[in-house]
């Protein structure tokens, strides 16, 4: 993919100087002002910014006896929601990272957005695991702080690896995305017309002035940074199935959920970067710089997921049967014929069915197709999700205790709010920031010899 002349091309054969390069990504923010569309989309993602507020309000006076956790389902939508979400954001930097490791060119035109959907994603993660303490205002009680009470973290609970996991990733994420945007603040604050512009963007550049030295200092961190960001990727999102696998519950003492929650998280992310490009591209008019060729790649490691996630369900099920434990068989068998048994089918279709289409190269290269598999496949990861809390623990080795989740308006809102949470960042980023990497555009422009 890197080199020889049947490569792809990653930009439009149109011999795109590297000045038209940089005002199609700069002038959406420079010199258009917003349409008329941007401000219906920031209108339309209110509604749910004022229900995440209200819900998170509601349960911080209230209790989280809004949901419908009972005393055996203690877990519900808000743990289900942060796993789901923190997939989401580990993959941005997972992806970003790993291909410019492996100097994949089209990474380009996709890894600004998918670090930004890292911090997005992750800080809507964050929210879930404190309004779901039960006590939130004793949430700070997680982090060593020094105090007279001599009150230090319990090492041994999984809220404390979470603790550390999403705040050293969000540290890191914002410091990989913030150093990719240098030298592209550079080139807004030099194509700024206004005082504020330069001023702003010329203090957030850091005196960036495109010498050689600038230039190997910035490759080197770049570099460096990418290679930690892949072991720390990977680190977080198996603490996070580390906090169902350092469990005794059945289903849930499994070695295969760290490496299973880390290919799922590239999964559904990389699902997302897909929804997320085709708008960008749609909303921006950024054909030239998205084209076909990126969205065939990324429909080929959603097929590559794909059939890595269904062996992980047909391993799961094999170790079960395999272990002779009668609860774990008990549990898998309440998979398929249990009360969530229509959810469970729903899951294996969005994940391991509908994802076979992407062997054809009409579904990869179809926008409105592989729209609809990438959302396809990020509901059933969050069927996933829900179903790892719920199967488990409706259905644990204590058959008195054996009840189901009743869904509230509460787990609702918590659910559907965050999208437009999500949404509005978005929106407010491709108004004040390039959401493609300028520099990386015109390097690839200049070695496929598009450049004029």
């Amino acid at each position: 993919m890197t080199g020889g002349a049947q490569a792809p091309r990653w930009i439009v054969p149109a011999q795109l100087s590297h000045g038209a390069i940089s005002a199609a990504i700069a002038d959406p923010i420079q010199k258009r002002g917003p349409g008329r569309l941007w401000f219906y989309a920031l209108l339309a993602t209110l509604p749910f910014v004022l229900v995440t507020l209200g819900a998170i309000g509601a349960v911080l006076t209230v209790g989280i006896g809004l949901s419908g956790v009972n005393t055996t389902v203690v877990w519900g939508f808000s743990i289900a929601n942060y796993v789901w979400w923190i997939g989401i954001g580990n993959a941005g930097t997972l992806i970003s990272s790993m291909l410019l490791l492996t100097r994949q060119r089209w990474r380009a035109s996709i890894n600004r957005f998918a670090e930004a959907m890292t911090l997005f994603a992750a800080g809507i993660a964050g929210i879930f695991p404190i309004i779901h303490l039960g006590r939130p205002l004793y949430a700070y009680w997680l982090a060593p702080y020094p105090n007279t009470m001599e009150l230090w973290p319990q090492w041994r609970s999984a809220l404390v690896w979470d603790f550390w996991a999403i705040l050293s990733y969000i540290l890191f994420s914002a410091l990989f995305w913030f150093t990719g945007l240098l030298p592209d603040l550079a080139t807004m604050r030099d194509r700024a017309t206004t005082r504020a512009g330069q001023v702003i963007y010329g203090a957030l550049a850091l005196g960036w002035r495109n010498s050689a030295r600038h230039w190997q200092v910035y490759e080197t961190y770049h570099k460096t940074m990418a290679a930690l960001a892949v072991p720390l990727v990977c680190s977080v999102h198996s603490i996070v199935g580390l906090d169902f696998a350092a469990s005794l519950m059945p289903g849930w003492q499994e070695s295969i959920f760290p490496p299973y929650f880390v290919v799922g998280a590239m999964y559904s992310g990389f699902a997302m970067v897909v929804v997320i490009a085709i708008f960008i591209r749609w909303g921006l008019n950024l054909q030239a710089v998205i084209t076909p060729a990126h969205f065939d790649v990324m429909g080929k490691v959603m097929l590559f997921a794909s059939v890595v996630m269904t062996l992980s369900y047909a391993t799961e099920w094999f170790m079960a049967w395999y272990g002779g434990e009668p609860a774990d068989r008990d549990v898998v068998r309440y998979f398929f014929v249990g009360d969530y048994r229509w959810l469970y089918y729903a899951l294996i279709a969005c994940n391991c069915v509908v994802p076979q289409a992407l062997w054809f190269p009409f579904a990869r290269r179809n926008l409105w197709v592989l729209a609809g598999i990438s959302v396809v496949i990020n509901i059933g990861m969050w069927f996933e999700r829900i179903l790892i809390v719920w199967n488990t623990l409706s259905h644990g080795h204590a058959m008195s205790l054996w009840r189901t989740y009743h869904t509230s308006l509460y787990d609702l809102a918590i659910l559907f709010g965050p999208l437009g949470l999500f949404v509005l960042g978005f929106l407010v980023l491709v108004r004040i920031l390039p959401v493609i990497s300028m520099h990386e555009v015109r390097q690839i422009s200049h070695d496929e010899g598009a450049a004029a």
